[in-house]
């Protein structure tokens, strides 16, 4: 696996990383009318692209076709972080996260949050993040829940 830093020529190839990732998701955990809300937010929410370019973000490839990203929006938060299907639980979660995380002691920052799905938040859990509530939003008139999770990361 190949890590690399995101650049605004990623993006087409960031949005078919998306698309696999929900698409793939259980709908024992979200149903096929909420898979296709959220993946709509590609295309309708001014906030996805804004993530996309003007974020810091790292992506994971293999053959050189990019297999994972996660991008830091503002620069205190992990706004997107998606992984195709097929290479979900391999490690190229945790590799993603260590990186931002590193990145962001770098820069000085004292902690990082982020909105963590149904999916991701064991993830973040695992490396030692901390939920502080448990969250409903609407996407295009879908409920979902989702996690808000936060992690001290600033080093005395």
């Amino acid at each position: 696996m190949n890590l690399r830093q995101i650049t605004i020529k990623d993006q087409l190839e960031l949005k078919k990383v998306y698309f696999d990732s929900i698409k793939s998701l259980d709908v024992k955990i979200y149903s096929q009318e909420q898979k296709r809300a959220w993946s709509s937010q590609a295309w309708n929410n001014p906030n996805f692209n804004k993530s996309i370019t003007n974020g810091k973000g790292w992506l994971l490839s293999e053959k050189g076709i990019i297999i994972a990203f996660a991008i830091r929006y503002p620069a205190d938060r992990i706004a997107l972080f998606y992984c195709k299907g097929k290479f979900q639980r391999k490690g190229c979660g945790s590799k993603l996260l260590h990186k931002l995380e590193d990145e962001a002691k770098k820069e000085g920052l004292d902690s990082l949050s982020t909105e963590a799905s149904l999916i991701s938040y064991e993830l973040f859990l695992k490396n030692k993040w901390k939920i502080i509530r448990k969250e409903k939003v609407i996407i295009n008139k879908i409920f979902f829940e989702r996690y808000k999770m936060t992690k001290t990361i600033k080093v005395n």
